[in-house]
């Protein structure tokens, strides 16, 4: 590929033209084809709305998302299926002839509006291999050709944003969750994950699997949480509540690279975590402890924010023992009642959290406050 004072020259395997009709009529024209990814490397990303988050350097504007490290996989492992795992390039340019003998295309002014991340991946990958890797990759491209400035804007936005592939998706595709969703199975029999964005939640078909993997890590003894070494703070459990991703990030990591005794932990204990965080959500115990923003209907106890309840979850750590026959919640019931952790819970709100459940969820005060009440009830029940 080169740059010149006759356009940017793009090798091409497979070039054609699918203009439409419509198209022709705005005065645009459409190609798509393949590439080798080496013909990309060269291009501008001046109109799109996302540039390349992570530095090509190593110094990171940003960390690595799963997006970066789902291409640097498929690029280090699958590298001859790269334009079938990868959603591809598109670029918009002022005008492009197609060289057929050649086998190149001449655009003006173009530009990438979707796949940055790819392309800064790409640079990644030739730059680790001296520009001569051991298999060439292939790429998709769509080139939109035309010279209206307002709707090239539009086309950056629509393609970045609409077609943003969440976390949640790419841990489902890659069965990830699999393991997680069989755990919860174990106590519920019709419990499913949801694996995509297209699962709502909403209708009671799935279950957020982002809420169970969060309540998981707020329920995880120390001891677990001290195998994650260097990932989180065992002693300090804020994460849980207000970093969803991270929570998700962490998970994949164990799923990834273990230690497989703290993920084969981590599964056990979802469950319990998952019911303890259920049974805590409509707590009728709540009545009467003019927590405002409790929902309440006829009388009854609806749902209590996660604000206030991630750390009542937190809370019962000392209370998750391992036996012989696996991890339980045991609770010493004849020291510690729930009433007990309602009015404690009650108290953070009003004085420490200002009664505002989301500074709950996110006071390390919280947490530490109701953890000290059952780290003393599960002492005196050893």
């Amino acid at each position: 590929m080169s740059k010149s004072t006759g356009g940017y020259r793009l090798p091409f395997e497979n070039c054609r033209n699918i203009t439409s009709a419509h198209d022709t009529a705005a005065g645009r024209k459409i190609l798509v084809g393949q590439a080798p990814a080496s013909s990309m490397l060269g291009l501008e990303d001046n109109e799109n709305v996302r540039e390349y988050l992570v530095d090509a350097q190593g110094k990171q504007k940003r960390s690595p998302t799963l997006v970066h490290q789902a291409i640097r996989k498929t690029l280090d492992n699958d590298a001859e299926d790269f334009n079938v795992l990868n959603g591809g390039m598109v670029i918009v340019a002022s005008d492009a002839e197609i060289d057929d003998k050649k086998r190149e295309l001449v655009l003006q002014q173009p530009s990438i509006i979707n796949g940055s991340q790819t392309q800064g991946e790409l640079r990644r990958f030739y730059k680790r291999y001296n520009d001569e890797p051991d298999i060439e990759p292939t790429i998709k491209f769509e080139i939109i050709v035309t010279d209206d400035a307002d709707l090239v804007a539009e086309v950056s936005i629509a393609r970045n944003f609409q077609n943003d592939v969440k976390p949640i998706s790419i841990a489902g595709r890659l069965g990830q969750l699999d393991a997680l969703e069989e755990a919860l199975q174990t106590v519920d029999p019709s419990a499913k994950l949801r694996k995509a964005e297209s699962d709502l939640v909403s209708d009671g078909q799935f279950i957020d699997t982002e809420k169970v993997i969060q309540v998981t890590f707020a329920l995880l003894p120390e001891a677990v949480l001290e195998e994650v070494a260097g990932r989180v703070d065992p002693n300090n459990k804020v994460f849980s509540y207000s970093q969803k991703t991270r929570c998700l990030r962490l998970f994949q990591t164990l799923v990834e690279d273990g230690p497989k005794s703290a993920y084969e932990d981590f599964l056990a204990i979802a469950p319990i975590a998952w019911q303890l965080y259920e049974r805590w959500k409509n707590h009728q115990g709540f009545k009467g402890t003019r927590i405002r923003s409790i929902e309440r209907a006829d009388g009854k106890i609806v749902e209590v924010p996660d604000g206030v309840i991630f750390p009542i979850v937190a809370a019962h750590s000392p209370f998750v023992r391992k036996s012989k026959s696996g991890w339980k919640l045991a609770i010493p019931s004849k020291v510690y009642s729930d009433s007990d952790m309602i009015e404690a819970a009650k108290q953070a709100y009003f004085d420490i959290a200002d009664h505002n459940p989301q500074t709950m969820g996110k006071s390390k005060a919280c947490y530490s406050t109701l953890s000290r009440m059952t780290s003393i009830y599960a002492k005196l029940s050893d």
